[in-house]
């Protein structure tokens, strides 16, 4: 009679459990945060192995109130020992974590872009003089404007392509960050993107407006200087052989 008394005990025990564990999970689903948190904390310290991983996911992610990694791992530690897969599964990932943490502050802190403006993405103002009085120079001012537009254009599609830059971060690294730390690269990574443009755009203005000076310049010279040949007919004019055409107008 006593055996089946604490058999009857213990079921009724398990099945106490049970429902608490049950009430603990709705309370996360409905992010109520706070009485989770309670609730397996309860649950795991009586021995409750899914408690005792929920309660260290809790810690991991930050969702019990702030990131705590020790006592993430102290949980999942407990359940790990008994089996608990995804336990397992945890204490590996923040083994990587530990591993990859220089990689995890480069995205969320200190990433600038370097490759995005870099080799082909590079693109030097042209070295454009106030007047060209030659034919030659002409042509050789020109090109130096065209290679440098399509440069720049590339550069912008090529950046626009990468948008949002947290498209950059590793796969497998991205899956190791918490939360916390992916809000933190979007905000780092969205300034980088925001900084890479404006740069650019001063440095476009730049060019333009120096194209600008000389083309005017260049024109009014190539105008009087004919002008003056034509008073000669026996003096050659000016014969370029690419006219110097509109401003650029590169890609915003």
């Amino acid at each position: 009679m006593k055996r089946l008394l604490l058999i009857a005990s213990l079921l009724a025990c398990n099945a106490a459990h049970a429902d608490a564990l049950s009430d603990a999970n709705a309370l996360f689903s409905k992010k109520a945060y706070p009485q989770a948190l309670a609730a397996y904390t309860k649950l795991a310290a009586a021995g409750n192995v899914e408690a005792q991983q929920q309660l260290g996911a809790m810690y991991l992610y930050g969702e019990a109130g702030a990131v705590d990694e020790a006592k993430a791992q102290q949980w999942f530690s407990k359940a790990a020992a008994k089996g608990n897969a995804v336990a397992i599964a945890s204490l590996e990932l923040m083994k990587q974590r530990g591993v990859r943490r220089a990689d995890i502050a480069h995205w969320s802190m200190t990433y600038d872009g370097a490759e995005l403006k870099s080799g082909k993405f590079a693109c030097p103002a042209p070295r454009i003089p106030p007047v060209s009085k030659q034919s030659e120079d002409i042509a050789r001012v020109s090109n130096a404007i065209n290679k440098w537009q399509t440069c720049y254009n590339g550069f912008v599609e090529n950046l626009n392509a990468a948008s949002p830059l947290t498209k950059q971060i590793p796969a497998d690294l991205a899956k190791l960050m918490n939360a916390a730390e992916i809000e933190r690269a979007n905000t780092h990574l969205a300034q980088v993107q925001e900084n890479l443009s404006a740069e650019a755009k001063v440095g476009a203005q730049l060019v333009l407006a120096d194209v600008a000076v000389w083309r005017s310049a260049t024109e009014a010279y190539v105008k009087e200087h004919n002008a003056i040949i034509a008073a000669n007919p026996g003096e050659k004019q000016y014969d370029f052989d690419k006219p110097i055409g509109a401003a650029p107008r590169p890609k915003n």
